[in-house]
């Protein structure tokens, strides 16, 4: 965060958060994100996807939803995944600018003040890259061999495609047109806003350790799913464009 400087403004935001089984830290991210939304712009909303969690979660936003006038609360009535959550978030959304983190801790929502900060000239959204990533080591064997395959299958020029700390206008949102269900929502987030011209400003951001839950990535159903939208996402995104690109040639 800036330190003796007057903190950088823009106009409105929409902070989203997709949640599953979040009971035990969703209270916490909406308290993290109304404090820094409160240094950053007047004009903000948090809108937590509640997807179809089974703990306390649905209990938990009640509770904040009295707290918390800026909070919207959105229930899938049943898991629909973590690509389904975000863009129910994004629809939902309607200020000029849309922050979206996990609901799990892992990243601080307090650091969204850096991300503003990190606006300019030269930039049309911001990404945040994992200063060290706080997971057991098999995950962050499997999450940098996830990288390096999937920056050099869809030649990505963003430094890490699995941070999801981004801060992005709405209208960019609004024009790449989503698709995945998956955890793969967020690769096809990157390509299609590289592939539409625009240019991401990437700063470090903290990533902490989960303290509750379970990760749902190693769910083998939610990997057989993402793997055959990554290869979906493959042919959508690189082949089939590279082939119409060689008949107008």
């Amino acid at each position: 965060m800036t330190d003796g400087m007057e903190q950088k403004k823009i106009s409105s935001i929409s902070a989203v958060f997709p949640a599953f089984n979040d009971g035990g830290t969703i209270a916490s991210m909406v308290a993290a994100a109304s404090i820094a939304l409160h240094q950053v712009t007047e004009d903000f909303e948090i809108i937590v996807v509640n997807d179809g969690s089974l703990d306390y979660t649905s209990t938990m936003l009640a509770e904040i939803s009295t707290r918390y006038p800026e909070l919207r609360v959105i229930t899938h009535p049943s898991n629909q995944g973590y690509g389904a959550a975000l863009r129910t978030g994004f629809s939902a959304a309607t200020k000029d600018w849309v922050f979206y983190t996990d609901g799990d801790s892992q990243y601080n929502p307090l650091e969204l003040v850096n991300l503003v900060g990190a606006l300019h000239s030269g930039a049309d959204a911001v990404n945040g890259y994992k200063l060290s990533r706080n997971d057991s080591l098999i995950r962050i064997l499997i999450g940098r061999a996830y990288h390096y395959f999937v920056k050099f299958l869809f030649h990505l020029h963003i430094r890490d495609v699995d941070c999801d700390f981004r801060l992005i206008p709405r209208h960019i949102l609004e024009e790449i047109d989503l698709k995945s269900v998956s955890g793969a929502i967020c690769l096809e987030l990157v390509k299609k806003i590289e592939d539409a011209g625009y240019v991401f400003a990437e700063i470090p951001v903290n990533h902490y350790s989960r303290k509750y839950g379970v990760s749902q990535f190693f769910v083998p159903s939610r990997i057989l799913r993402t793997l055959s939208q990554l290869a979906g996402l493959y042919w959508m995104l690189v082949i089939k464009k590279r082939h119409l690109k060689n008949k107008k040639a």
